[in-house]
């Protein structure tokens, strides 16, 4: 499902003035290096404010883009980045799905936002994202519930570019603090499991993804 996106990189939010609040991040900034997994915290664009050692490392062989590096926008990264498939398992149900979901929900709350209608023009120049926006996306919830789109405590299929860690699972766990969330941040933890074998169905899936189309939406007629 990943595409190519036109639009621009996204401005990260200001960092909240006063030295108290800068250096609550800083300290918070030293907490996450201390986690082990993936951390990353995002505010309601889903740009980037803060990520550790642990979630470059996920993403390290992930090639050069100019408006959808994880690090900058999770989001633009799941959607659009033509790598994303290569790391986040199940790329179409189990990242991009979900991912569009909490999409909408953001823009029914911030829908005056600049970024969040930059993201919106994106996905409406792909016609297959568009109707995967518009059409497949509410047949998917449907089919699965609303509950599906929950990021906190949803089990997601991950290919680590570690062999240590390799084909796996990981647990999405939200922890984010009163004053992070007061500031408009969100901190997700993606905990790793023990690798696991990769069926050669799903390997085959995987590869169609990367090259593909969503499933939920037909594709386009030649």
């Amino acid at each position: 499902m990943a595409h190519q996106a036109g639009g621009q990189r996204s401005i990260p939010r200001p960092v909240p003035e006063g030295p108290e609040a800068q250096a609550y991040l800083q300290d918070c900034a030293v907490y996450l290096e201390a986690v082990p997994f993936p951390s990353v915290v995002v505010d309601h664009r889903w740009d980037v404010v803060q990520s550790n050692a642990a979630f470059a490392s996920l993403f390290r062989a992930v090639s050069p883009h100019p408006t959808a590096q994880p690090g900058d926008n999770f989001l633009r990264f799941v959607l659009f980045h033509p790598d994303a498939p290569s790391v986040l398992g199940d790329h179409e149900a189990g990242w991009c799905l979900p991912m569009l979901a909490g999409f909408a929900a953001a823009v029914e709350r911030h829908g005056h936002d600049h970024g969040l209608l930059a993201i919106r023009r994106d996905i409406a120049q792909d016609p297959i994202m568009e109707a995967a926006y518009r059409y497949g996306l509410p047949h998917w919830i449907r089919a699965v519930g609303e509950g599906a789109a929950e990021h906190d405590g949803a089990v997601r299929p991950l290919v680590h570019p570690d062999p240590r860690w390799g084909a796996t699972d990981c647990r999405i766990v939200e922890d984010t603090p009163t004053a992070l969330r007061d500031m408009g941040y969100t901190r997700l933890t993606l905990v790793l499991r023990e690798a696991r074998p990769a069926p050669a169905a799903r390997r085959a899936r995987a590869g169609r993804r990367a090259a593909g189309h969503l499933r939920v939406v037909p594709p386009a007629e030649a």
